[in-house]
């Protein structure tokens, strides 16, 4: 069954004024949105702590981030997550990581008597059990790995760690503990932003109010975010590289650039919408981003061959006529597809949560720009470029060349 009036040939390019201004326009306001006020980074981008706690009691949001403050933490971002199972769930994030500084690793070496002569003799502050002869901290600086030549003493680690200022260990029964006895090596896990956050939250909100454990934490460093924002961004760039050049080797040069534009539209625009509404943008968005450039790429391929085929089956009629009729043609499909697409995607948007509601977000909006910009950006810049490239004899000799059956 044909969606639309078999035969019928509608003129899109007609209408091509009124969708380029409104396409510039939003890609105008994207761009301005990106430098003012900026994206809403999330933890991937620009590091911190993120947790995601479930509350015992009802407490508001404000009520969470006076906690936070008190505890030492500032400017936290305190975001409500609904959710039917758990009503009281709240995503906190701080900017502070769990990354031990040079000066904390250089105290705690001194303190675990760090050595690289073990017949050196023990003194009381230093006994022969206690003194390290390797010393490595973890990347995320909750974990302090030790070496002895002897069976090391756990009671007078522990000692020797809880004495460096702001150091503090994670209440264990089994920490320090010994994880390799024939090495001698000794694992100690200090207390993470995220527990620290925790026991500040339960000291000013009290243990029946606070859990014991959050539901989730992650942690990423500020230069971890940075490469992570940087390797976005140059996947994005190499992405619609690569798609340039694939399809001038498969169509001519002239069909290139309207793919590249029409994919920085679609990209521009998603990212535009996501800073309009104050969405966090992360490593999920970006690749919702790559899947709607695949998607429009493969949208507008499908217009251009149509279009190839039909400039040379109807060799008599101007390429404007070419780009309507080929796009009347592949219209029922492309409104098929992507309405397909769509629904399966607002099932997630309206009862997806979290990071899936923000990929559905992202998709939806992604889809609609891609399937016009497919025939309101890439086809008239095509047609743009073919009345520039193309030499007045040429032109002349295909209008008066006999149109085929």
């Amino acid at each position: 069954m044909e969606l639309f009036k078999p035969g019928k040939v509608y003129d899109f390019m007609g209408m091509r004024r009124f969708w380029i201004i409104l396409s510039a326009s939003l890609v105008v306001i994207s761009t301005i949105l990106v430098w003012v006020p900026g994206p809403n980074y999330g933890t991937d981008f620009r590091g911190g702590t993120e947790l995601e706690v479930a509350f015992t009691k009802a407490i508001s949001s404000n009520g969470v981030r006076e906690a936070v403050t008190g505890a030492g933490f500032s400017d936290p971002d305190v975001v409500e997550v609904k959710d039917d199972k758990n009503p009281n769930r709240f995503l906190i994030r701080v900017q502070e990581v769990s990354v031990v500084d040079d000066a904390s690793k250089d105290a705690l070496r001194k303190s675990l008597c760090l050595t690289d002569d073990p017949t050196k003799a023990a003194s009381d502050a230093c006994p022969a059990n206690a003194r390290a002869t390797e010393v490595k901290f973890s990347a995320g600086g909750d974990k302090i790995s030790a070496r002895y030549d002897t069976d090391p003493d756990v009671a007078t680690i522990k000692k020797q760690v809880e004495s460096v200022p702001n150091m503090k260990l994670r209440v264990s029964p089994t920490n320090p503990q010994v994880i390799n006895p024939r090495d001698h090596r000794v694992e100690v896990q200090l207390q993470s932003k995220g527990d620290q956050l925790m026991d500040g939250m339960r000291q000013k909100l009290g243990a029946d109010t606070v859990p014991e454990h959050a539901l989730r934490v992650e942690w990423v460093g500020p230069k971890a975010g940075k490469q992570l924002r940087d390797s976005a961004r140059n996947s994005v760039a190499i992405a619609i590289v690569f798609i340039m050049l694939y399809l001038a080797f498969r169509f001519d040069l002239r069909f290139a650039p309207g793919v590249v534009l029409a994919c920085i539209h679609d990209a521009m625009v998603v990212i535009g919408v996501f800073i309009a509404l104050h969405k966090e943008i992360t490593l999920s968005t970006i690749a919702a981003v790559l899947t709607i450039v695949g998607y429009s790429m493969n949208d507008t391929v499908v217009v251009y061959d149509r279009i190839r085929e039909n400039l040379g089956k109807y060799r008599g009629r101007t390429f404007r006529d070419v780009i309507n009729l080929s796009v009347s043609e592949t219209l029922s499909r492309t409104v098929l597809t992507s309405g397909a697409t769509m629904l399966s995607v607002l099932a997630f948007f309206i009862w997806g949560t979290g990071i899936i509601k923000d990929f559905a977000l992202a998709m939806v909006v992604g889809i609609i720009a891609g399937t016009y910009s497919s025939i309101y950006v890439a086809a008239p810049l095509t047609e743009w470029i073919d009345a520039r490239m193309s030499k007045p004899t040429d032109m002349k000799r295909r209008l008066q060349a006999r149109p085929s059956a």
